[in-house]
Parts: structure tokens; C-alpha cells; sequence
């Protein structure tokens, strides 16, 4: 056995018998090319910016910033592992034979990827000659020859070496999307498997915007496309088969004639196939289903599936099935672009797009989520948290754009629709562990959730076009001199005048159902209220009575009482108590109890500072349980360090670290606007699985998480250090110096 085989073997048993509580899942990325193509450049960018703990190995570097040997980039590679950090490994990398031993690394702890910077032998010799300074020395003349001669023995990499993703880089544009992608990448997050960006030699593709009308009416054509139109704003693209001697024509819509220019349009990307590993066979059946079913009943909309790449696996396969089922292509069709630049970029109008959102609507992950929020800028996550906090699988939320939104005023996009599906992927939240009948089934209901709340928006725009087009006759008759001729026409007795008559009718029922559903839901609520055990009324009894418990009541006045929680899940936890009789818990609190609810948050940032002034270190979040296990409304003031033997499940830690746990800056402020405060009452938030509240790093058990929370240094959420969300002794400073 050499000692490269010694060194795996060893890594290997540490991998398999060593930390196998580790949630994070660190990646070692192999960088693959010729001097001079930007690997360097590549791993700088990529440190300086990332969301993870990543360490560059380098062999020209390796022996204190001199040039060492490939059994000391191992050693460094695996120490890095053990530690819990991602390695990028600066090498060429460019045989097979030179990166078998690094893949190895691999296994239980570690995903292995290959990047591939594909740069043309041109770009990377003028590199190569032109700098200096490098580190390995290979610069100036001597530099051409080397890079040729690498080059001639260039082996691209496969997923057999043991490769769980491989991206080609074939320009500075793929370059800088892959430092994205890894820059974005959490310290909990996974990329999906497969090959991503290789060319294929024998596809011949003309990217570009396609038609999908296979026929195209003559006298339509003469007015709406002119010949030169339809050369500018249509292609067609053609895919050859394995066997190279059967071709297919797939034509599809550019949408920029005017005669389409104005039909609803969604584009969506195929929902859980990505980062949430969904079979993609599975899931082109659904779609297919689902978008069969809807356009039976559906009129005048169109639907686009999306993907970024012309090579989509997704894409093809529901293009295929779809032809089979003979589903209308004037109203489905594929199409290859980025979502959020449809129209901008490829001419393809769409007023609403999808998004496959995560389960708490917020920006980052990557991905389609992730560019979405970017492209639409602040002006979705505002719009979103006014509608909801979080989304349970299976279900959607239509959002409308503000027209301030770039994504509105650049792509024409209105709406966003953000839909969850089903999670196959292990190292994500709810995970299904391959149930693909369970799965399924959420997946049904994400896309049919999704094109119900299109149908919803298609139906409002519809209602006002018929409302402008009755005003537009109205005001061209009322401007006419023929207007005193047909006195009357807009009357409600004038046969004219039955469609403004039907639309004003069906608004009036819609408007009694609303009426009608929202007291049917108040008459329910009223129905639903709570039965409480006996022991959940010990805090009522002590709120109504305080003065016969004068033992645990730490402070009382007319409006609250202060006692210490009796299972406190922190260091300091104490409760701030309502007297109201009859205010049993958020869902009651209305605008007339905002002064008490004020009063409750002055009396816990009081505590708050009493506490820090016995212990500056701390740090605190004041806030009330959407459904609390205690009959009376009571505040929570908790340190964040969650140092309790009280503290013992999953349920104690949700409960405090998820959506189930609301901000009483949050909720003063949504009763303030909307009457009541927004209840995340889900049951599946404390069940979910355990993530650090600081790192959002996932954990197994409570006693690997409490021991990762006590050394986590990470800074708190960016969402936590707003609107005075966390208290610490620092914020309070400065709180009270305004």
C-alpha cells in the first residue's frame, strides 16, 4: 500500500466511524483546467464572499507558500474535512489519474464536484504568458508550452470517477455563475447532482425564441407578423435523436404578437425537481395530469414551463408527454431562459410567474427562489410577509408585484406566485425519504394550488379589460353626436347593456360569498374556542389572583403580572402576563388591546435590561407563541442561549426558534395595520428538524445541538437584527441614546 492508498483508507474509516451527527454536509470541489484559465481567481472569489467555511488547496502553496507534493494536498484536503470545512482544490486537475485520489475524499461527509474551467487554449496561454508574480512561477514564455502540452492530455471529467456534479465553465459568464452558485451556497445546503453546462457535439441547437404556433392563420399573419417579424422574433430549434437519423421540430411562442400580447400568461419551473430531488419521470407525469386537467376547464390563458437549459431533462420529458396527450400547444409549451428575464431577454411575455419557494418565502438558497427575490428586489419580501410568514407543502401564495418592483417594471410581471412541493432531498427540512405516495400527492396539490391562483388572477384581470372596455364605449358615445340618438344605450333596462349588467352582478356575488365565508370563518372561530385542561389554567388563575401567589409573581400592576417561567428554556426566561379576563392568547389580541400590549413590551425590555446588566453577553427575543399550551396571553422574554435542562425536544426548541415563536415588535405592528396579528399556528413547525438558530446548521438530536448552540459563534440572522427583534446589550445602548 503507497502512501496515497494509506492516507484514503485512513480518511475513509475517519468518515465512516466519525461525526455521523453531522447535519452539514461539507463539498469538496475539484477544480479542473489549464493553467491560466482562472482557478486561482476562481477560489478567491469564491472565499470572499461565501456562506460557508471553505479552504484552498494549492500544491504550488502547499509547504508554507512553497510548492509541495499531491500527498500534502491530501492530508490538507482531509484535515479540512474534519473539521466540518469545504475544500477547493487548486490543481489542473486535468487526467483522470490526477483527480482519482481526491475523489476518494469523498463519501458519508462529503459531496466531491467537479468544476470545469473550459476556457479556449488561446485565452488561458495569453494569461499565462502575460502575468507575474504566480505563484507557481509559470509565467512569460515558457508558460505556451506548458499549457499546450497539458492541454493535449486533457481527460474532462465523468459522474463514473465518483463525481456527484460536474459544471463546465466555458466562458467568463459560466465562470462567474458557478462563483455565484457556490458563494450562495449555505452551510447546510446541496447542489443537485448531474452535468451542467457540457456541449454536446451531437445536438445541433440554435438557441433563441421559438414559435409554437404550427400553423399560423394567412390573414393573421399579414397583419400581425410581417415576414420580417417573424424572422426576428421566432426560430426553430432542432434536436437530434441518439440514432442521428430522426429529427424533431419543437416550435414554440414568443408571445410578442399582438394578437397574444394580452392573454394571461404563467411561467413556472418544474416544482421539486431541483434542489428537492423529485424523480423527474414522476413529476412529468403530474405536470402533464395537472396541466390537462386544468386547461379542460381553463379559457383563454396560456402556461409556460421554464428552464434554464435547452439539454433540461424536465423539459424534454413533459414536451414529449404533452404531445402524446395532445395537449394544445397555443396554450402549453416549453421554453428555455431565465425566468426572470422571459421578455427582456427572449421576447416571451408573462404577467405571473411561479416560484419554488422554501417553506419560510425567503430569499437565498439559490436557485430559482433566489433569483426571483433578487430580480424583483425588496419590494416581493415586503409584499410577501404582509400575506404570510411561511407556506406548508402542496400549497401556493399570489403575491402582487408593487409597480416599484424592477421585475414589474422591466418584464411586465404582476403577480409572483410562490408554491412548495415536496421534499425528497435528505439535507433538506421534511424530508419524505423516497414516499413517492405521499409525494406525489403534494405535488398534485402544489401544481394544482398554483394554476388555481393563476385561474384567480386571469379571471380579476378579465373582469377589468370588460371594465375598460365598457368605460372606453361609454365615453366614445358620450362624445359623439350620435350619442343623443341612442339615449339609453347604457341604460340598465337597454339590451346593450347586459354585459356591464352581468359583470356588475357576478361582482356583487362575489363580493356576498366573501362576505358570507368571512363570517362563516368568524362564526367558526367562535365555535373552535378552546376547551383548556386543568393544568393549562394555572397561569390564568395566577393572572386573575396574583395576590394569593405572591411567591412566584415577581413584579405585578393593574395591566400584567412578572413571574419567572417555571420551566424556564434559557437562562433567563421570564413571562409578562396580561390580566385581561377573557384575552386568552394572540389570536384574541385586537387593536383595542394595542396599549396593553405596549405596556407588556416596556415591561419586558425593563427586564431585559435589568438581566443585561448582571450579564452583558446575553442577548434576548421577546415574543409570543402562536398557540400557546397556557390559557391567558403571555409575553416570553428569553435569552438566546438556550443553556436549560428544561430544554429537552423538538417541540421546546420550534417552539422558540420557527415561525410558531411571533416578535412582539412584529405583532403590535401587525394589529396596528390589519386589526389582528398573524398566527403561524402549523403543528409541522415543531416537528421540524433541528436547525441552530444562529448558523441554521442541522442537528440530530438535542444534546448535538445544544452542544454545537454552545460554541456557535455565527452571527444572528439578518431578519433578527431588524426592528429591534434582538435585544443585546449594544442594542439597547443605542435604543436608549435616540
Amino acid at each position: 500500500m503507497n502512501n496515497d492508498d494509506a492516507l484514503i483508507e485512513g480518511e475513509e474509516h475517519r468518515n465512516a466511524n466519525g461525526d455521523e451527527g453531522r447535519g452539514v454536509v461539507a463539498v469538496v470541489v475539484i477544480l479542473v483546467g489549464a493553467p491560466g484559465s482562472g482557478k486561482t481567481t476562481f477560489c478567491n472569489a469564491v472565499m470572499s464572499a461565501a456562506r460557508r467555511a471553505w479552504v484552498r488547496v494549492c500544491q504550488d502553496t502547499i509547504v508554507n507558500g512553497k510548492a509541495g507534493t499531491k500527498v500534502q494536498c491530501l492530508k490538507a484536503a482531509a484535515d479540512a474535512l474534519r473539521e466540518g470545512k469545504s475544500v477547493l482544490l487548486d490543481r489542473c486537475n486535468l487526467e483522470q489519474e490526477q483527480r482519482a485520489d481526491f475523489v476518494k475524499l469523498g463519501g458519508s461527509r462529503a459531496d466531491v464536484h467537479a468544476v470545469v474551467l473550459d476556457l479556449p487554449a488561446k485565452v488561458c496561454i495569453s494569461r499565462s504568458v502575460n502575468r507575474t508574480g504566480h505563484e507557481g512561477n509559470l509565467q512569460g514564455g515558457k508558460a505556451a508550452a506548458v499549457v499546450n502540452r497539458m492541454l493535449q492530455k486533457k481527460e474532462p471529467p465523468k459522474l463514473s470517477e465518483g463525481f456527484s456534479r460536474i459544471t463546465f465553465c466555458q466562458n467568463d459568464k459560466d465562470v462567474n455563475d458557478a462563483v455565484g452558485m457556490y458563494c450562495g451556497l449555505g452551510p447546510s445546503d446541496k447542489l443537485p447532482s448531474g452535468v451542467f453546462g457540457q456541449k454536446s457535439k451531437e445536438a445541433k441547437v440554435q438557441l433563441g425564441i421559438m414559435k409554437f404556433l404550427k400553423k399560423v392563420d394567412k390573414d393573421q399573419s399579414q397583419s400581425s407578423f410581417s415576414r420580417e417579424t417573424r424572422k426576428s422574433d421566432s426560430c426553430a430549434m432542432e434536436i437530434e435523436n441518439k440514432n442521428e437519423d430522426k429529427k424533431e421540430k419543437v416550435d414554440q411562442s414568443t408571445s410578442h404578437s399582438t394578437s397574444l400580447s394580452d392573454v394571461p400568461t404563467l411561467a413556472f419551473p418544474s416544482i421539486s425537481t431541483s434542489d428537492f430531488q423529485f424523480d423527474h419521470g414522476k413529476a412529468s407525469d403530474i405536470i402533464v395530469e395537472t396541466i390537462a386537467e386544468f386547461l379542460q376547464k381553463a379559457k383563454n390563458v396560456r402556461l409556460v414551463l421554464v428552464d434554464l437549459s435547452h439539454k433540461s431533462n424536465i423539459l424534454a420529458l413533459v414536451w414529449d408527454k404533452a404531445a402524446k396527450k395532445s395537449i394544445d400547444s397555443s396554450k402549453f409549451f416549453t421554453f428555455v431562459g431565465d425566468i426572470t428575464q422571459l421578455y427582456s431577454k427572449g421576447g416571451l411575455r408573462c404577467n405571473v410567474i411561479a416560484n419554488a419557494a422554501n417553506w419560510r418565502l425567503k430569499p437565498g438558497g439559490g436557485g430559482v427562489n433566489a433569483a426571483i427575490f433578487s430580480a424583483a428586489g425588496e419590494a416581493l419580501e415586503v409584499a410577501t410577509k404582509e400575506r404570510a410568514e411561511s407556506l406548508s407543502p402542496g400549497s401556493s401564495i399570489a403575491v402582487p408585484l408593487p409597480p416599484s418592483s424592477p421585475l414589474y417594471q422591466r418584464e411586465g410581471v404582476t403577480h409572483v406566485i410562490h408554491v412548495l412541493g415536496p421534499n425528497m432531498n435528505p439535507q433538506r427540512p421534511n424530508c419524505l425519504k423516497n414516499d413517492y405516495v405521499k409525494g406525489s400527492k403534494i405535488l398534485r396539490d402544489a401544481y394544482m394550488s398554483l394554476f388555481e391562483n393563476f385561474a384567480s388572477i386571469a379571471h380579476s384581470h378579465a373582469k377589468r379589460e370588460n371594465v375598460k372596455d365598457l368605460k372606453a364605449k361609454r365615453e366614445s358615445f358620450n362624445d359623439s353626436e350620435t350619442s343623443k340618438k341612442y339615449k339609453g344605450f347604457f341604460t340598465s333596462d337597454d339590451e346593450h347593456n347586459n354585459e356591464h349588467e352581468q359583470l356588475l352582478a357576478e361582482i356583487r356575488s362575489d363580493t356576498s360569498k366573501f362576505i358570507k365565508s368571512s363570517e362563516k370563518e368568524k362564526n367558526s372561530a367562535e365555535s373552535r374556542k378552546r376547551t383548556w385542561s386543568s393544568w393549562a389554567l394555572a397561569l390564568h388563575e395566577i393572572a386573575i389572583h396574583p395576590e394569593k401567589h405572591k411567591g412566584v409573581v415577581l413584579e405585578m400592576s393593574n395591566e400584567f403580572v412578572i413571574l419567572n417561567d417555571l420551566y424556564p428554556k434559557a437562562k433567563k426566561h421570564v413571562l409578562v402576563l396580561s390580566r385581561l379576563d377573557g384575552l386568552d392568547s394572540l389570536e384574541d389580541a385586537k387593536k383595542e388591546h394595542l396599549p396593553l400590549l405596549r405596556s407588556m413590551h416596556s415591561a419586558g425590555v425593563k427586564w431585559v435590561q435589568k438581566f443585561l446588566s448582571e450579564d452583558s453577553s446575553l442577548s434576548f427575543r421577546l415574543g409570543y407563541h402562536s398557540v400557546p399550551s397556557m390559557r391567558q396571553l403571555h409575553l416570553h422574554v428569553i435569552s438566546q442561549d438556550f443553556d436549560s435542562t428544561h430544554l429537552k425536544n423538538k417541540k421546546h426548541w420550534n417552539s422558540f426558534t420557527t415561525m410558531f415563536f411571533r416578535d412582539s415588535v412584529d405583532v403590535i405592528q401587525e394589529i396596528e395595520q390589519y386589526g389582528a396579528a398573524k398566527v403561524s399556528g402549523d403543528e409541522k413547525l415543531l416537528a421540524m428538524e433541528l436547525r441552530c438558530h444562529r448558523c441554521r446548521s442541522a442537528h440530530p438530536n438535542i444534546p448535538k445541538l445544544k452542544s454545537h448552540i454552545a460554541n456557535c459563534k455565527a452571527s444572528f440572522p439578518s431578519n433578527l437584527l431588524q426592528n429591534c427583534r434582538l435585544l443585546s446589550a449594544s442594542s439597547v445602548t443605542t435604543a436608549e441614546s435616540k
